[in-house]
């Protein structure tokens, strides 16, 4: 039997996805569309006082598309932290003109493919714990989608060695690092927690990095017999919030 990779996990993560209701938006008075607007501001600002104490992050993004208007990524220290972060938002008035259009639950997760031979305990390694509970970037575009490993009659991740899988994700990330200053990279597991094994968000201030990756990475060996990829999300940063929600009356 093939043994299973270990992994370090961190925070718990919660992607939400919501498209706006510009109909039923338009047909809000406009104070009370200013008043929703700061009531959702107030509570993004709550909530971004984890960052300080060291107990999560979250960011914001514009979507591209019609698959979603928002993002909203939460890092949190436990999952009951995401399911109260997401009542409080359905709360507020302004959710009842947002349409949850996908969500993803995952983890923070490191594997040990690539580790070293070190004893130490990786929890107090200061790199690790910067990756398992990271301060999330202010990059101008993300990129988000999920993944699986394939297992089929022809090909089965999970029926490699151990020291194939090992070999395959080191030259998987050997690609990786060529963008190393382009993109920031986070992985988180979700097998047992939603219908991919992995998710994968990515951030950058050139969003044609996220082709120019996605594509060289076709062509490695892991992506090429094992990938198998969901829906691609892509958005930019929302500087201010008041000015996507403004409504052009004129």
């Amino acid at each position: 039997m093939s043994h299973a990779a270990e992994t370090l996990d961190g925070w718990y993560s919660l992607h939400l996805f919501y498209a706006i209701d510009w109909a039923s938006w338009r047909l809000v008075p406009e104070a009370d569309r200013q008043e929703m607007v700061e009531q959702f501001e107030s509570l993004l600002t709550q909530l971004k006082g984890a960052k300080a104490n060291g107990e999560g992050d979250h960011v914001l993004y514009n979507v591209t598309g019609q698959k979603a208007d928002l993002l909203l990524w939460f890092l949190r220290p436990e999952m009951k932290n995401l399911t109260d972060i997401e009542t409080e938002i359905n709360k507020l008035p302004i959710a009842d003109h947002f349409i949850p259009t996908y969500s993803y639950v995952s983890v923070v997760e490191l594997s040990n493919y690539l580790a070293g031979d070190s004893n130490e305990d990786p929890y107090q390694n200061p790199h690790v714990r910067a990756r398992l509970y990271p301060e999330l970037p202010e990059k101008e575009y993300i990129c988000f989608y999920p993944m699986n490993k394939r297992r089929n009659e022809t090909y089965n991740w999970y029926m490699l060695s151990m020291e194939e899988r090992k070999k395959l994700m080191y030259d998987h990330g050997m690609i990786g690092r060529k963008y190393a200053g382009k993109i920031k990279q986070f992985i988180t597991g979700s097998v047992g927690f939603d219908d991919y094994e992995w998710g994968v968000t990515l951030f950058a201030d050139d969003v044609l990095q996220f082709k120019k990756i996605v594509y060289e990475m076709r062509f490695d060996e892991t992506t090429a017999r094992y990938g198998e990829f969901g829906s691609f999300f892509i958005g930019h940063r929302v500087e201010r919030l008041a000015t996507l929600f403004e409504m052009n009356t004129q």
